[in-house]
C-alpha cells in the first residue's frame, strides 16, 4: 500500500451522520455512562466510538506511548471524542489510509498521536455550561482550539470547517466526554500532510480531481470541456474546485433541460463550460495565506473573481448575488495548488445564458399574460403560422397590442367583426396576418434604450413604424393619425423583446384593404340609391346575369343613368314602352342587354381625375364611347348627336367605380335596333292602297322591276294611282280590261316600257329641287318635263300632264311622287295607235 500522508480532498463538507447516543439499556435502568467508567471505558462501551478505541491502542503501539492509561488515570480530563463517521471520514481524505491500522510506522502513529492528544484537555472536567463564546482551550497537544456557541456548540480547529458537540457532557469518573462530528486538526498535522504533499510525488491538478470523488462532476466537467491536458501542464495554477453538491445545485437551477453535464452538448453549450472552468482558474498559484481581498484575473480573458473578506476568512464574488465559500484549502498539486468551494463560480456570460433559459419565448410571454389574451388569439386565428416563427430563434421585437387595444380595433371595424373569430375568410385571415406583421421587426431586438426620435423601422409586413419620443414617453407611429404609445417597454424574452402598446397598428395596406372591405358592390350601390332604381330594375329586366356580373370583383367602371335618364328614354321609344318591364321579348331583352352593357367598362376603375379630353373608351358591349371635357364638367360621347353629363362622379365601389348620368348612352347597336325600319320603292307602294294598280303592273311587266326597285338605288319614282290606271285602261278600249290583258310577251315587254318611263335612276330627286320644264331623263330613256305652277306637275308626251298629288314619300332606296295620271312616252304612243 502506497502511504503518502496526504489529503485527497481536505476539508470538505463532512458527510457526517449525528449519531444518536443510546441512553436506555435493554437489561436495567442505570445510566450506561456511569460515573465509576473512566474515559477509556466509557468510550469502549459505545459502539460509535469504537474508531476512537482503535485510534488509541493503534497509537499505543508506538513504545513510549500510553494514550489509553494515560485517559484511564485519575484526571480529570475534557475529552473531545470523534465518532466512527468522523474517523471515516478523516480516513476518506487521506490518500493510502483504508483504516487505522494502516497507521503501521511509528512516524504514521506519532501523526495519530499528535491529533488524537488535540482532542484532550488536562487538569479540567469543562462541561458544556462552563465553555464560554469565543473560549480558547490548550490541549495535551500544545495547540489551542476555540469554543464557537453559535448555533450550538463547535469546535474551530485549524481547519475551515468546525466541529460540532453533538452529545455533551457524558460525565466519566475521571473527567467528561462531548461526542463530536470531526475529528479536529491542530496546525502542527496541516503542516505535516502540507510538507508530505510537496514532494515530487503528487500529482498534477488533473490527477487531484479524477482522485478526488466528491469532485467526480468536476472531473466530468474538465473533461467534457476539454482542460483535463491544460491543468496537466507545468503551469502553476491555482484551481478554486466546485464539489459535486456545488455542480448538482447549478443543474438545478439551469432548470429541466439540464439534468446532468451530458447535456451540455452543443457547440455553443461546451463553449460556455469550457468558459465557467476556465473562470475558477487562476494563472498564478495563490496558497490561503496568499489570499487578499481584490479582483483576480482568471484564466477565462478579460473576466476576474473577487477576493472578499468574511470574519476571519474569504468568500469568493463571481458575477451573481452569491458569493462562493472556501470549504477546503491548500489541496497541494505538482503543478499548483486547489482549493474546494461550495458553489461554481459563474462569470457574466454564464448569467446571461442562465437569464436566457428562464426566458419565455414572445410566444409563451405573451400567453403568460393575461393582458395580450386576444394577442395570442389573432395570432392562432391568423393561421399563416405566426406562432410557429415568433417561437423560433428570432431574433424579434414585438409591439403587442393590449387586449383593450383590440378591442377597440373591433369597435372601429363594425358590427361585421364582433370577435377575431369573424376573421374567417381568407381574405380576412390575410388581412389579419397583415396587421399582426405590421407589429414584428425581425432580425433585431430592439430595445427602447437603443429607439432614437424619428426613428424609421421596416416591419414584416414591409411598411415602416416610426418612433417618436416625447416627454419621456415612447410612442409609435402607424399609417393612421393616432400614435400608440409603449404601456410596458423591454420585455425580454428567449428570442427578442416585446413592447405592450395600447393601440393595433395599421399599416396603409390594411387600411387600404378596410377601406375596400367596407365599401358596397356596384350593384348594391345602386340599390341603394334612390334614383338608381330604374337601373337596378333594367338589369334585372334584362335577364343576362348582370346583377350578377356586376357584384363580382370586377373591376368596372359604370356610367349609370338617373331614373329621369330611363324616363326620357322610355318617352323617346314611344307608347309600346310605358315601363322597363315592357321589353318582354327575348329581342327586347336582348335590346335592353345591349343598352347596359354599353354603360360599362370592364378591367378598369376609371375615375374622373384619370380620364383625358376626347380619350375614347371600350365599353363590354364592344362599341366605344367618348370623353369630354369642358368647363369643369365631365360628358359622356354616344351614337346619338346627344351627350350625357356626369352628374355625380367616383363613387367607389368594392369592385369598381360608379359615375351618376343623365341621360342613357345609346350604342349605334341600340339605335339601329329602336330606328324603325324604313321600306324601299317596292314596299312603300305595297303599303299604299292607292298604289296597287302599281304594284300589280311591275309583277305583270315580268321583267324585273320588282327586284330592281327593291335595290340600293337611289330612284326617283313617279307613281300613277289605281284611279289613273283605270283611265288608262279605259282610254286603251275593250282590249284592256284589266292590267292582266298585258300577257303577251310585246304587251309585257310594253308595259315594262311604260312604268320604266315612270321611273329616274341615279338620284332621289325630291320635289323641291325641281325647277320649272326641267328636263327628267326617266329610265325608260324619253325625257319628262317638271311644270311648276300651282303645284308641280310633270309633262309627258301627251297633251296632258300629271299632277303630283302626293310628294316626296321618302323611301330607303329614293323618293315617290304620286301622280294622277299614267304618264306615257312617244314610244307607247306609237304602238298603241
Amino acid at each position: 500500500m502506497k502511504k503518502m500522508l496526504r489529503f485527497k480532498y481536505f476539508m470538505l463538507f463532512a458527510a457526517l451522520s449525528v449519531m444518536i447516543w443510546s441512553c436506555d439499556n435493554d437489561d436495567n435502568d442505570e445510566d450506561p455512562m456511569v460515573e465509576t467508567k473512566t474515559i477509556v471505558e466509557t468510550a469502549q462501551a459505545e459502539e460509535a466510538l469504537t474508531s476512537l478505541v482503535t485510534a488509541l491502542t493503534t497509537a499505543d503501539n508506538s513504545e513510549g506511548t500510553d494514550l489509553v492509561g494515560t485517559l484511564s488515570s485519575t484526571g480529570p480530563f475534557t475529552v473531545f471524542a470523534p465518532t466512527n463517521d468522523a474517523f471515516t471520514a478523516l480516513l476518506n481524505q487521506l490518500d493510502g489510509f483504508d483504516s487505522l491500522s494502516d497507521f503501521d510506522t511509528d512516524e504514521e502513529r506519532e501523526l495519530l498521536t499528535t491529533i488524537l492528544t488535540y482532542h484532550v484537555v488536562a487538569g479540567v472536567a469543562a462541561k458544556s455550561g462552563d465553555l464560554t463564546d469565543g473560549m480558547t482551550v490548550t490541549t495535551v497537544q500544545g495547540e489551542d482550539i476555540t469554543i464557537d456557541l453559535e448555533g450550538g456548540v463547535f469546535l474551530d480547529d485549524a481547519t475551515e470547517v468546525n466541529a460540532k458537540v453533538v452529545i455533551a457532557d457524558v460525565e466519566a469518573s475521571n473527567g467528561v466526554v462531548h461526542v463530536i462530528d470531526k475529528v479536529i486538526l491542530p496546525k502542527a498535522i496541516i503542516d505535516a500532510l502540507n510538507e508530505g504533499s510537496m514532494t515530487n510525488e503528487n500529482g498534477t491538478l488533473t490527477d487531484i480531481v479524477v482522485a478526488t470523488e466528491p469532485l467526480s462532476l468536476l472531473e466530468a466537467a474538465v473533461i467534457k470541456a476539454d482542460l483535463a491536458a491544460t491543468l496537466s501542464t507545468e503551469g502553476p495554477f491555482t484551481v478554486f474546485a466546485p464539489t459535486d453538491v456545488a455542480f448538482v445545485a447549478l443543474l438545478e437551477a439551469l432548470g429541466d433541460d439540464y439534468n446532468s453535464l451530458d447535456d451540455f452538448d452543443t457547440e455553443e453549450e461546451i463553449a460556455l463550460l469550457k468558459n465557467i472552468l476556465l473562470y475558477h482558474v487562476i494563472p498564478v498559484k495563490v496558497l490561503s495565506t496568499d489570499l487578499s481581498e481584490g479582483a483576480v484575473a482568471t484564466a477565462y480573458t478579460d473576466n476576474s473573481i473577487e477576493v472578499i473578506a468574511s470574519g476571519d476568512t474569504f468568500v469568493i464574488g463571481d458575477a451573481s448575488d452569491t458569493n462562493a465559500n472556501i470549504t477546503g484549502v491548500d489541496i497541494m498539486a505538482s503543478n499548483g495548488v486547489a482549493h474546494t468551494i461550495d458553489k461554481v463560480l459563474l462569470p457574466q456570460a454564464a448569467i446571461d445564458f442562465v437569464v436566457s433559459l428562464q426566458l419565455k419565448t414572445i410566444v409563451d410571454t405573451a400567453v403568460a399574460t393575461d393582458d395580450l389574451s386576444l394577442l395570442v388569439d389573432a395570432l392562432v386565428q391568423a393561421d399563416a403560422g405566426l406562432v410557429e416563427t415568433l417561437n423560433g430563434e428570432g431574433p424579434y421585437t414585438v409591439f403587442a397590442p393590449t387586449n383593450a387595444a383590440f378591442v377597440a380595433l373591433l369597435d372601429l371595424l363594425g358590427e361585421d367583426f364582433n370577435s377575431l373569430a369573424d376573421f374567417d375568410t381568407d381574405e380576412e385571415k390575410a388581412l389579419l396576418t397583415k396587421v399582426l406583421t405590421y407589429h414584428v421587426v425581425a432580425g433585431a431586438a430592439a430595445f427602447s434604450t437603443g429607439l432614437s426620435n424619428g426613428q424609421s423601422i421596416e416591419t414584416v409586413q414591409g411598411e415602416n413604424v416610426t418612433i417618436s419620443l416625447m416627454e419621456g414617453a415612447v410612442q409609435i407611429m402607424d399609417a393612421t393619425e393616432t400614435n400608440a404609445t409603449v404601456a410596458l417597454a423591454d420585455v425580454e424574452a428567449s428570442n427578442g423583446v416585446v413592447h405592450v402598446i395600447d393601440k393595433v397598428l395599421l399599416p396603409q395596406e390594411v387600411l387600404d384593404m378596410l377601406a375596400a372591405m367596407s365599401l358596397k358592390t356596384i350593384v348594391e350601390i345602386a340599390v341603394e340609391t334612390d334614383d338608381l332604381s330604374l337601373l337596378v330594375d333594367a338589369l334585372v329586366q334584362a335577364d343576362a346575369n348582370l346583377v350578377e356580373t356586376l357584384n363580382g370583383t370586377g373591376p368596372f367602371t359604370v356610367f349609370a343613368p338617373t331614373n329621369d335618364a330611363f324616363i326620357a328614354l322610355l318617352e323617346t321609344l314611344g307608347d309600346d314602352y310605358n315601363s322597363l318591364s315592357d321589353f318582354d321579348t327575348d329581342e327586347e331583352k336582348e335590346l335592353l342587354v345591349t343598352i347596359l352593357t354599353y354603360h360599362v367598362v370592364a378591367g378598369a376603375a376609371a375615375f374622373s381625375t384619370g380620364l383625358s379630353n376626347g380619350q375614347m373608351i371600350e365599353t363590354f358591349q364592344g362599341e366605344n364611347i367618348g370623353i369630354v371635357l369642358e368647363n369643369g364638367g365631365v360628358s359622356i360621347m354616344d351614337a346619338t348627336e346627344m351627350n350625357a353629363n356626369v352628374a355625380i362622379a367616383d363613387v367607389t365601389a368594392s369592385n369598381g367605380v360608379v359615375h351618376v348620368i343623365n341621360k342613357v348612352l345609346l350604342p349605334q347597336a341600340a339605335l339601329d335596333a329602336l330606328a324603325p325600319s324604313v321600306p324601299n320603292i317596292v314596299e312603300t307602294a305595297q303599303s299604299v292602297d292607292d298604289l296597287s294598280s302599281l304594284v300589280a303592273a311591275l309583277i305583270q311587266a315580268d321583267a324585273g322591276l320588282v327586284e330592281t326597285l327593291s335595290s340600293d338605288g337611289p330612284f326617283t319614282v313617279f307613281a300613277p294611282t289605281n284611279e289613273a290606271f283605270a283611265t288608262f285602261l279605259n282610254d286603251l278600249g275593250a282590249s284592256y280590261n284589266s292590267l292582266e290583258d298585258f300577257d303577251t310577251d310585246e304587251e309585257k315587254a310594253l308595259l315594262a316600257q311604260l312604268l320604266t318611263y315612270h321611273v329616274v335612276a341615279g338620284a332621289a330627286v325630291a320635289s323641291t329641287d325641281l325647277t320649272d320644264h326641267q328636263e327628267i331623263v326617266s329610265v325608260q330613256g324619253e325625257s319628262l318635263f317638271a311644270i311648276l305652277g300651282n303645284g308641280v306637275q310633270i309633262q309627258d308626251k301627251t297633251q296632258v300632264n300629271g299632277n303630283v298629288v302626293t310628294a316626296d314619300v321618302m323611301t330607303s332606296n329614293g323618293i315617290v311622287h304620286i301622280v294622277d295620271k299614267v304618264l306615257l312616252p312617244q314610244e307607247i304612243i306609237d304602238a298603241l295607235h
